[in-house]
């Protein structure tokens, strides 16, 4: 073969083996198509293809001849594998920060509201005969104090500030026996120290089921006593009811009767009541946005509570608030409860009543919306921290008042 046929046989030699790679290759994508395909992968969802293995293996047929099978492997990475293929968030604008168009007012012409929940005048004797309270006297303190310093327009008791446990309708221990006109001396100067402390506000007390129980006893007792007011007095308190026996008239405190149907207004969105209404685990409040259409401040069950529901009305939505402030007795098993128990003697145990002391203060509109705000406070075993400030009445007494003569 001459030089010339040689290069001929060369390339004719290159373009078959070119074409068989071609082949082969055409083959081998088939194949590895038809295999994604057979398992179910979306073609889509590929990224990248990281590797192939070409292998073969030998297996005989049923007559023992020698078959050869050419086999693929291949290793994908999916598209998610190197990130997002969405584009990715990008920092925020640089801006330059304009000054903010809410600003606070002061001498907005809002009114203020002390709220004052049950506080349970009474008191047991010990075994020498001493009187102990079953009120908290570094609470009651707190609460003066706090009237003291904010002023406000109106001071609003909630009721049950007087226990007059001689007089319930449940069992009761000689402990607390001929404790009632302590009660009273101390429940008439409380309303002394409410008008020293806040000598123009408007001081309301509701009634509560344990003021009333003056009543029922009267009308159990000496029904013929019941209604009976000072000589050509018709007008007046009856001699034997709360309001008379706590001089209300003389430190000017309006005493709303005839629990549980007494309310007072703070404005048009806001009543407070003393409540008839007793559930476990915070569910009171929600008794009470389920019962009301306005929002209810309430006592009556010493425990700190406060609950919101929006509901729909004819002007669009309207939302609604029942809180209730807690108490001011003490929260150790010394008032008479279903809770409590008593020694051999008769004095209360101590025992953990599920009972939280506080206080609340309302800033209220008497005009426009009249909108208001809810701030309660929390008192922990004589000691509150409201609106920054250190409130501690744990070296408290009760006053020792001369009476006037």
């Amino acid at each position: 073969m001459n030089k010339s046929n040689g290069k001929i046989a060369a390339g004719v030699s290159k373009i078959k083996q070119e074409h068989e790679k071609k082949e082969s290759s055409k083959k081998m994508l088939n194949a590895i198509e038809q295999m994604i395909a057979k398992k179910g992968i979306d073609f889509n969802s590929i990224g990248s293809i990281d590797r192939i293995s070409l292998y073969q293996t030998v297996t005989k047929d049923d007559e023992g001849n020698t078959e050869i099978h050419d086999l693929q492997a291949v290793q994908l990475s999916p598209t998610w594998d190197s990130g997002p293929q969405w584009k990715l968030p990008e920092q925020g604008p640089v801006l330059q920060i304009q000054k903010s168009t809410v600003t606070p007012k002061k001498n907005t012409g809002l009114k203020m509201a002390l709220i004052v929940p049950d506080i349970q005048f009474g008191y047991y004797r010990d075994r020498d005969l001493n009187l102990v309270p079953t009120h908290d006297e570094r609470a009651i303190a707190i609460v003066l104090a706090v009237a003291k310093r904010y002023q406000p327009d109106q001071i609003i008791c909630l009721g049950d500030n007087l226990d007059l446990p001689e007089m319930s309708k449940y069992r009761l221990s000689p402990a607390f026996a001929n404790t009632t006109q302590a009660s009273i001396d101390r429940a008439t100067t409380f309303c002394a120290e409410m008008r020293e402390a806040v000598p123009h506000a408007k001081i309301v007390w509701l009634a509560g089921n344990h003021e009333e129980r003056l009543t029922n006893y009267m009308l159990d007792n000496a029904k013929a006593a019941f209604g009976i007011t000072r000589g050509n007095t018709p007008e007046g308190w009856p001699d034997l009811s709360v309001p008379n026996l706590l001089r209300m008239d003389t430190y000017g405190v309006q005493y709303l009767d005839g629990y549980p149907t007494g309310y007072y207004l703070i404005n048009e969105q806001l009543a407070c009541i003393h409540g008839d209404k007793v559930r476990s685990n915070g569910s009171t409040a929600h008794m009470y946005l389920n019962a009301e259409k306005m929002s209810v401040i309430y006592g009556h069950i010493h425990r700190n509570e406060m609950a919101y529901k929006t509901r729909r009305d004819h002007d669009g939505p309207r939302t609604i608030m029942a809180a209730s402030p807690g108490t001011l007795a003490r929260v150790d098993g010394a008032v008479p409860s279903t809770k409590g128990g008593i020694d051999v003697y008769g004095r209360p145990k101590t025992v953990v009543e599920n009972w939280q002391q506080g206080f609340a203060l309302v800033h209220f509109q008497e005009t426009g919306k009249q909108f208001f705000n809810y701030e309660p406070a929390l008192i922990y075993d004589g000691w509150c921290v409201f609106r920054g400030e250190e409130f501690d009445g744990r070296k408290s007494k009760a006053p020792t008042l001369k009476p006037v003569k």
